[in-house]
């Protein structure tokens, strides 16, 4: 049998000191409250290509290893849930050649991390794909279903990839399944032609109600909600969901995240903890 090279007997060795002293500073930061959910918008990755002088597609690529690497810390660290916006249904108003770009690059995102069994078994990964699929391309619907059988009996951590999806969708969605499923709620006009009023006879929609609709219903709301590249804007993102969520905003750009921005997330959210608490007690 050839012997190893040096070069890879050295990566193994700085490979193991780093995963060492990554255990060590996430057992310090199990000593305050780890939160159980994480929700990314991953943006930055064209903008990255065009600061490398890359073509568009390996701004893409890198955002792909910049996810899988975000998505071992956080486990690691003890957060159970983890959220991707992938894909809005406003991508859709795009030109037709984008839309179908942007179409292949998510099918070949989902074949890539259905390869990546080593993290989906070490971690008990199960995927769970959120948004109207409808409206995907039946190639990447298809490997969404896959991905999402495949990963069916995992529960230790929880992938949830947003695609075809928009709050002003799933908000109206929600309010809609909710009065089908009581069906004996009527309205009646106030006399006003501006509004209506319900019967107070009848059963009325209560929040309980619509949250159990919502495509982010099988999970609990994020405590950090993190957008990469600076940028503020929540861009019709989980907007119901994130009333009590820190908002963090590094200026990295989405291939440029990584360990300590992970970690600073968190460290921030522990800061912050018992007066996000209490907000959400008075909510």
């Amino acid at each position: 049998m050839a012997e190893e090279r040096p070069s890879g007997v050295i990566g193994k060795f700085l490979g193991g000191i780093n995963s060492t002293m990554r255990r060590v500073l996430f057992t310090f930061m199990s000593s305050g409250p780890i939160p159980q959910h994480i929700a990314f918008i991953m943006d930055g990755n064209r903008r990255f290509a065009k600061k490398w002088k890359l073509e568009e597609g390996e701004g893409h690529k890198a955002g792909f290893l910049a996810l899988m690497s975000v998505l071992k810390y956080c486990y690691e660290v003890g957060v159970k849930y983890v959220t991707v916006y992938a894909f809005s249904l406003d991508n859709f108003n795009r030109r037709p050649d984008e839309v179908q770009y942007l179409m292949d690059i998510m099918y070949e995102k989902i074949e890539g991390f259905l390869k990546e069994l080593n993290m989906v078994n070490r971690y008990g990964v199960r995927v769970l794909f959120i948004g109207d699929l409808s409206r995907l391309d039946e190639p990447v619907r298809v490997a969404a279903e896959k991905a999402m059988e495949a990963t069916a009996k995992n529960t230790n951590t929880y992938l949830l990839v947003c695609v075809a999806y928009t709050s002003s969708h799933e908000i109206p969605r929600a309010i809609y399944e909710a009065c089908q499923e009581k069906s004996g709620l009527f309205f009646k006009s106030n006399g006003d032609s501006n509004g209506i009023v319900v019967d107070e006879e009848e059963p009325v929609i209560k929040v309980v109600d619509l949250e159990k609709h919502m495509y982010m219903g099988v999970v609990p709301d994020p405590e950090i909600l993190v957008r990469s590249s600076g940028e503020t804007r929540l861009s019709n993102f989980l907007l119901w969901q994130s009333t009590n969520s820190l908002l963090y905003s590094p200026k990295a750009l989405w291939p440029e995240m990584g360990l300590r921005h992970v970690v600073w997330g968190i460290l921030k959210y522990q800061k912050h903890y018992y007066y996000l608490e209490k907000k959400k007690k008075q909510a």
